[in-house]
């Protein structure tokens, strides 16, 4: 195996079938270490790399495949003080106590106030975790209709497995539907730090004439906000504030078009009706633009509950102030988003897929 080395790089440490090479600086930058696993048996390699990385978990999806386990396991065993027993006593022990699995707040009395209910959503989340592997544990694409990405929601809940800040907006509109008075809608980010460029996503409530948030994030600070900001620019400028405190220059701010409560809904979500750029735009500039979707939001509240609130009016009559919310909603969109209106659905579709969840993975 010496013979074979490549000039300039060092075996540092070998773990059964993981090799760890450490790079020549001269590449550029610190050494790094690039891991190969190489399949034991057989003619052919079998060569996985990933830097920085002793070896990749999951690449199959849920459930794990045998492959997948047998590559974990084995690892394991070969870097624990206990080796190969560790395997015996845990993964062959057929009576091991039973993980937890945290209870999804999926039902509320109606007595319940909303800011208590986003509360109890918001710990709920928490004690998911925050996703910090790397790895994509759920399938969540931004271009599935409303009904396809909440039953990804019903999937979380079920495998109560760590999430990131997309899949955390899924789940909280999924958590959320059917609150009275209640619109959902997404707010993204776009930040840069050390010339790196993340991107984060939370879910923005409105209620009752207040602004908040729920979502997941590194920092406390950049996914829950209580109910307390009078204006959507309030919310806006308080979590740009929040940017700044950790160092990260917020370059564009997305407001997206409230959530529809159906679950069975074929809509696909308006990430984006408004943007706002911090960097290029006035304090004035930003909350006349951020008002001006503010209101399209107010009005969808106002005109959900009065429809709920008239059984006697024909389920199929839309009443005339959501027809002229609807118009402005769809001037709007036009507008900041550049798509013509007579772009068709295949269109949209791409447009739609080039927005990769692994965009929204705040590294901070």
């Amino acid at each position: 195996m010496a013979s074979g080395k490549p000039k300039g790089k060092e075996i540092t440490s070998v773990f059964g079938t993981l090799v760890r090479e450490a790079e020549p600086e001269e590449s550029g930058g610190p050494a790094c270490v690039r891991v190969k696993t190489v399949k034991k048996s057989g003619k052919e390699e079998d060569v996985h790399e990933e830097n920085g990385v002793l070896f990749w978990v999951n690449k199959s999806g849920f459930p794990i495949d045998n492959k997948t386990w047998d590559r974990m396991w084995e690892h394991v065993a070969r870097i624990h003080p206990d080796g190969y027993d560790v395997t015996h006593k845990v993964r062959d022990k057929k009576d091991l106590p039973s993980v937890p699995i945290p209870q999804a707040p999926t039902n509320f009395s109606a007595s319940v106030p909303i800011s208590e209910r986003l509360d109890k959503i918001q710990n709920y989340m928490r004690t998911l975790q925050y996703n910090h592997t790397g790895t994509q544990f759920f399938e969540i694409r931004k271009n599935r209709p409303v009904s396809g990405l909440l039953e990804s929601a019903k999937e979380m809940i079920k495998e109560a497995l760590p999430i990131k800040c997309l899949e955390a907006v899924i789940l909280g509109i999924y958590l959320t539907n059917g609150f009275l008075g209640v619109e959902r809608f997404p707010l993204s980010f776009k930040s840069v730090f050390g010339g790196n460029v993340h991107r984060h996503v939370v879910l923005g409530i409105y209620y009752a004439g207040s602004y908040g948030t729920i979502g997941m994030s590194r920092r406390e600070d950049l996914m829950y906000k209580p109910l307390v900001f009078k204006s959507l620019s309030d919310l806006v400028f308080d979590y740009e504030k929040s940017y700044n405190k950790f160092m990260h220059d917020v370059k564009k701010v997305k407001v997206g078009m409230p959530v529809p409560h159906d679950p069975h809904s074929y809509e696909f979500i308006s990430w984006k009706a408004v943007t706002v750029s911090p960097n290029k735009m006035s304090k004035k500039e930003m909350s006349k633009d951020l008002e001006m979707m503010a209101k399209e939001i107010r009005t969808r509240a106002k005109s959900w509950t009065i429809t709920l609130q008239s059984p006697r009016k024909s389920s199929t009559e839309v009443p005339r102030d959501l027809r002229s919310s609807l118009q402005q909603a769809t001037k709007i969109y036009r507008a900041y988003t550049s798509i013509p209106s007579d772009s068709g659905t295949k269109k949209r579709s791409q447009t739609s897929a080039t927005l990769d969840s692994s965009d929204y993975q705040l590294r901070i």
